[in-house]
């Protein structure tokens, strides 16, 4: 668990990209920005600040911001009973997006990850996402991202999230919610 000061410091980064990006949001938002450090006390590295606006039965909609090479870790967005995964559009409003999913692996990616958190991460397939690009994830589809050196803006648009669900490659991950 992060300090209170990491927490306030990582809301604080989060506005000033949201800012950057052009994207208001009013104060009862900006206290909902939730600070995702995953249980690895390394926020910096592995990290992100999220904004939901509305997650129903039907849709989701939020904005993750992440500082520069802040990255969130390999995942996937698992069947639940009926419910099929999560599908989801990145789209990205500001920075640049280094996006890695199954397919042919980059001989040389952009992103960058100490040894310890990069051997944790199978997918290797490049996509990168400049602002007014968007890329489509299928459910059930293993992926990860991070900012390039300017930090990022990411919009997402999907189907009900259950981030709590969600599952990592990483089993030191927790993912839990500070607001």
């Amino acid at each position: 668990m992060a300090d209170q000061k990491t927490i306030d410091r990582g809301r604080r980064q989060a506005r000033e990209l949201l800012k950057k990006a052009g994207i208001a949001i009013t104060e009862e938002e900006a206290k909902r920005i939730e600070f995702c450090d995953y249980g690895l006390g390394d926020f910096d590295v592995i990290g992100t600040e999220i904004l939901t606006y509305v997650n129903t039965e039907r849709v989701c909609a939020k904005e993750m911001m992440l500082t520069p090479y802040q990255t969130c870790p390999e995942h996937i967005h698992p069947r639940l009973g009926e419910y099929p995964g999560k599908e989801e559009t990145f789209r990205c409003r500001y920075g640049e997006v280094y996006l890695y999913v199954p397919g042919e692996p980059c001989k040389e990616p952009r992103a960058q990850l100490p040894a310890k958190y990069r051997e944790r991460m199978s997918v290797w397939h490049e996509v990168v996402l400049k602002p007014g690009e968007q890329y489509v994830l299928k459910e059930k589809t293993l992926h990860w991202f991070q900012a390039g050196p300017g930090g990022a803006v990411i919009s997402e648009f999907s189907t009900p999230s259950y981030d709590e669900k969600d599952i990592f490659s990483d089993p030191n991950i927790k993912r839990e919610s500070n607001y």
